[in-house]
């Protein structure tokens, strides 16, 4: 396995919840480290590595092998919430705070279930008055206390690695509702085709995008060049497409010649 470069040892780190919290922070950068490696970063003995690295596996967050440990598969890493959540934080607050200025008091706004999404959810409370109308937990967990927000959950069936609902209910709800705009993330950004991994989560996208007058997308510079399983659907799509400034120049020329509407911001 690869370390992520020589790296000074970590400060000291109280309590094993909040150091297992920032070894799987080091791990989704890295992407692989041996035990020996970690119990240096972090001053602990090769037994409480080990044992942290079992409490995150039980987790589902790494992949636990002989003398080291992995970050998940792409693919059960993209329908990780808990993974997912951990990831260009930085850059996901920042597209939050662009795409709160795309939204009015008053208007009816819909949320997929991404992280990306999440964030803007905690930041809805400054236009309230607003209906929002989400399948996600974790959105819906940060505006149940809202005052001035309407909230409307979405049924279905609960998909815990998703951390939100799917299926016929959850659609059939959507098919008898209207928006102002919808927000949305996806996996990968291949030329102008925006992709994700799974087909449940690709379906309520694709009836969330269907039930909204506006369309917004939230995507980190980092997804573009790649691809996942399902087309979700094509920029053209979308109003407007929030990136952050690290988007490659071949990127920013491809979105150029195909004539889409986005907007990079700033962390």
């Amino acid at each position: 396995m690869t370390s992520f470069g020589t790296q000074a040892p970590q400060p000291a780190i109280k309590g094993a919840s909040a150091r297992r919290q920032a070894m799987l922070d080091y791990l989704i950068q890295a992407g692989s480290a041996q035990v020996d490696e970690l119990a240096e970063r972090f001053g602990v003995s090769r037994m409480t590595v080990h044992r942290d690295l079992d409490t995150l596996a039980e987790q589902g967050m790494v992949n636990k092998q002989h003398g080291g440990v992995t970050t998940r598969s792409s693919s059960v890493f993209e329908s990780n919430f808990a993974l997912r959540s951990h990831i260009a934080t930085r850059e996901k607050q920042a597209l939050a705070r662009a795409a709160l200025e795309e939204i009015a008091p008053g208007e009816a706004v819909m949320l997929d279930d991404s992280t990306t999404a999440s964030e803007l959810a905690s930041l809805l409370p400054a236009r309230e008055p607003l209906t929002v109308i989400t399948n996600g937990l974790e959105s819906i967990d940060r505006l149940k206390t809202a005052a001035g927000i309407k909230l409307i959950t979405l049924g279905g069936d609960y998909q815990p690695r998703f951390n939100a609902t799917f299926g016929l209910l959850c659609e059939q709800t959507l098919a008898n509702l209207r928006a102002n705009v919808a927000v949305l993330s996806a996996s990968a950004i291949l030329g102008t085709m925006a992709y994700v991994q799974d087909p449940a989560v690709t379906q309520i996208k694709r009836a969330l995008m269907a039930a909204a007058e506006r369309r917004i997308l939230l995507i980190h510079s980092a997804k573009f060049g790649s691809s996942a399983l399902h087309r979700l659907a094509d920029l053209s799509e979308f109003e407007l497409i929030l990136i952050d400034s690290g988007l490659a120049d071949e990127h920013r020329q491809a979105l150029d010649d195909a004539g889409i509407c986005y907007r990079l911001t700033k962390l």
